[in-house]
């Protein structure tokens, strides 16, 4: 009986973490729409605004897709998106051809610095609840 009970509230736990990141992915999505964004392509533009300096806000897209919890086909896709709304620039990397580089526009960057207010406070209303 101690191992079924252990299973139920490990399982309980599990549920409860799905819970909180749906309503929190929802309350990202719903605050962000208004400005074209979802919670991804967010997430995509908070990494390359908060990158290394040393990188400056360009980032190779194997690293994003190690950060970003997208399929390989789904950030592209997302990359996309935000390359034809004039938010990110690609590139080939010039050491590695099979590289691609993604950085902010100054309109990425502009749209950045207005929604990341509301997105901490969508955050903090999502996870601090």
């Amino acid at each position: 009986m101690g191992a079924e009970a252990a299973g139920a509230r490990l399982e309980e736990r599990w549920r409860d973490i799905l819970s909180v990141h749906a309503r929190t992915m929802c309350e990202l999505d719903r605050v962000l729409h208004p400005y074209g964004l979802g919670a991804s392509d967010f997430e995509v533009l908070d990494i390359l605004a908060s990158g290394p300096s040393e990188e400056g806000e360009q980032c190779r897209v194997q690293n994003l897709a190690g950060r970003v919890h997208l399929s390989q086909s789904a950030l592209s896709r997302l990359i996309g998106r935000l390359v034809k709304d004039g938010l990110v620039e690609r590139s080939v990397c010039a050491e590695d051809r099979r590289g691609v580089w993604v950085c902010l526009t100054a309109k990425g960057r502009a749209l950045h610095t207005e929604v990341l207010p509301l997105q901490r406070a969508a955050l903090a209303r999502a996870l601090d609840g």
